[in-house]
């Protein structure tokens, strides 16, 4: 039996760009979306063509508990599981509503722990898997008019870190990618001034690419099983 990588938030950006790595590397995929049913299919459909590979596709909203255990049943057996999706709000703290800050925080980081206490159990009872949660350098360091997104993310990295502590002595690694400015949808809400203003205090004058983070997350994915526990730092020598 072929292995086969979950990986949330796929239909476009970084999500997307992690399926194809992954096909190439002969993975048969389960991509998971909230709400962009249409995308997700035309991914999987391009993928299965070019890469001869299964590719499953499924509508699953990962802040509902309920949703991922009903997504988790049609699943089956997975080999690496790609914690992606997550949204973001930018503006004052003082302006975020108590639901908005709720939907930053589940879908951010209360996902990873729907998605990981389901996965788990049958990644221990092989004794191999690969867990890898795509983080952000504002987890790091935090952002200014972006709280709720840097403390979740922050929680993400402290999440990577324990749960691969637990999950050592049954040789599953747990690693996550703190990005940073990749060039996705997510950046929508900047004018183009503002995304220039971003650019020029990168030090490699550019955006990341999705592609770029695709492959980092297939590196990791390939990466001796010694390796876990990691917050690996991708943005162009901006921190």
């Amino acid at each position: 039996m072929k292995k086969k990588a979950m990986i949330t938030g796929a239909s476009r950006g970084i999500g997307a760009a992690a399926a194809r790595a992954l096909a190439q590397e002969g993975y048969d995929l389960f991509l998971i979306c909230k709400s962009s049913g249409q995308a997700v299919k035309d991914v999987a459909a391009d993928l299965e063509k070019a890469y001869h590979i299964h590719c499953e596709t499924a509508l699953c909203d990962v802040s509902d508990a309920s949703q991922v255990e009903t997504m988790m049943k049609q699943a089956g057996e997975i080999h690496v599981l790609v914690n992606n999706a997550a949204i973001s709000f930018v503006g004052l703290l003082t302006d975020m509503s108590i639901k908005q800050w709720r939907q930053v925080i589940d879908t951010n980081l209360n996902a990873l722990f729907y998605t990981c206490r389901l996965v788990v159990p049958q990644m221990v009872r092989r004794r191999e898997g690969k867990i890898i949660n795509v983080s952000s350098i504002w987890g790091n360091a935090g952002a200014s008019m972006e709280v709720a997104y840097s403390a979740s993310k922050g929680g993400v990295n402290s999440f990577t870190r324990a749960l691969a502590k637990e999950l050592a002595p049954s040789n599953v690694q747990v690693n996550a990618v703190a990005f940073g400015v990749i060039d996705t949808s997510m950046n929508a809400c900047f004018s183009k001034e503002e995304m220039e203003a971003l650019r020029e205090e990168i030090p490699a004058d550019r955006l990341g690419s999705p592609e770029e983070a695709g492959e980092m997350i297939r590196m990791l994915v390939n990466a001796p099983s010694y390796l876990t526990g990691q917050i690996i730092t991708m943005d162009g020598g901006y921190c």
